[in-house]
């Protein structure tokens, strides 16, 4: 082989080299964000996705709905500038409240905001002692009714007082938000946690199964990691509510109260559930409905859940003699691993 032929066969090598793609394999970002964590796992041949990427989308999703930071425009609204025009983030938030709000007859409300600072679960976490007349006085101001979503993207609020906290939906929006980031960039399978809350989509294709997902024992102590169940998931959002460790002890009396607030008594949920985990075809829906179930009485719980048969439900509960008991939907059940 002359010279010029060598170099002509090793140029063709260096480029058949440089053209071939690396095998799959998991891609991981993790960072902190909304007071907590995140975690991205995604399958592909190289990194579509930076983790300046997803902090500067969280950022934005953030100045949009986060109640912690008084440049948001949840904040700026909460202070009655009623000129703030509502993002997509915002008008995706108020539209699947309403939605939530209208068929738990009120249950699920984001306008009890007002209580919720109140009781000591808002970003002050300055809680105050509340007589009923007090209490009275605030439920004036809850009511996903009593707000609108204008035409021109604005928002009015029959009463300036009128608090809105998406707190308990917006973290499972965030997730559908990254996942749907990551899905425009090329990424197939993968699986997004914010908090807690979570989307699988796609598949694990690496190991050639579903995505599985551990949910834990609510009545663990905080040392334990303690699973009742691991479950199969794709393209599902996963959500779970508990009253079981967000919970404030007067230093006076050791009354407990817990972060769910009913919004039609105005007081902590002394309910008889003490966990609801919900799967949904969004981490949004499944978060609010999580909410949801938190609100409801058990029994209630189990009949809302039999007639939205695209919720997965796992309640657990305390029956009438005290004894710790799970509730599953026949769907919830067939995704046990």
């Amino acid at each position: 082989m002359d010279i010029k032929k060598l170099f002509s066969f090793l140029s063709l090598l260096i480029v058949f080299a440089s053209c071939k793609k690396s095998d799959p394999k998991f891609q991981i970002i993790q960072g902190e964000a909304q007071g907590s964590t995140y975690g991205i796992k995604y399958i592909a041949n190289e990194e579509l996705v930076s983790k300046a990427q997803i902090d500067s989308l969280l950022l934005a999703f953030d100045m949009s709905l986060s109640t912690y930071r008084e440049d948001s425009k949840i904040s700026k609204i909460n202070q009655g500038d009623s000129a703030i025009v509502a993002d997509d983030f915002f008008i995706e938030t108020f539209k699947a409240s309403n939605k939530i709000f209208s068929e738990t007859n009120g249950l699920f409300d984001p306008t009890i905001g007002v209580l919720v600072n109140a009781y000591g679960f808002g970003p002050s976490h300055e809680r105050k002692d509340l007589n009923q007349k007090q209490i009275d006085s605030l439920l004036n101001f809850v009511g996903f009714n009593k707000v609108k979503l204008n035409g021109n993207k604005t928002i009015s609020k029959l009463h300036k007082e009128t608090y809105f906290d998406f707190n308990a939906i917006a973290q499972g929006y965030s997730v559908d938000v990254v996942a749907d980031f990551l899905k425009g960039k090329g990424v197939e399978n993968g699986i997004v946690e914010i908090g807690g809350e979570l989307l699988g989509f796609g598949k694990n294709t690496i190991d050639n199964k579903n995505w599985i997902i551990g949910i834990d024992d609510p009545l663990q102590s905080p040392e334990e990691r303690t699973l009742i169940a691991k479950i199969k998931i794709e393209n599902l959002g996963m959500a779970t509510s508990g009253n079981y460790r967000k919970v404030i002890t007067d230093s006076i009396t050791g009354e407990k109260f817990v972060h769910t607030v009913n919004p039609k008594t105005g007081k902590p949920q002394k309910g008889n559930v003490l966990s609801a985990t919900v799967l949904a075809p969004t981490c949004m829906m499944a978060d609010g409905y999580a909410t949801a179930f938190m609100v409801l009485d058990i029994k209630e719980g189990i009949e809302f859940a039999k007639n939205h048969p695209d919720l997965y439900v796992l309640l657990i509960y305390r029956d009438e003699n005290n004894k710790v008991q799970q509730f599953k939907t026949d769907n919830f059940k067939n995704l046990i691993q």
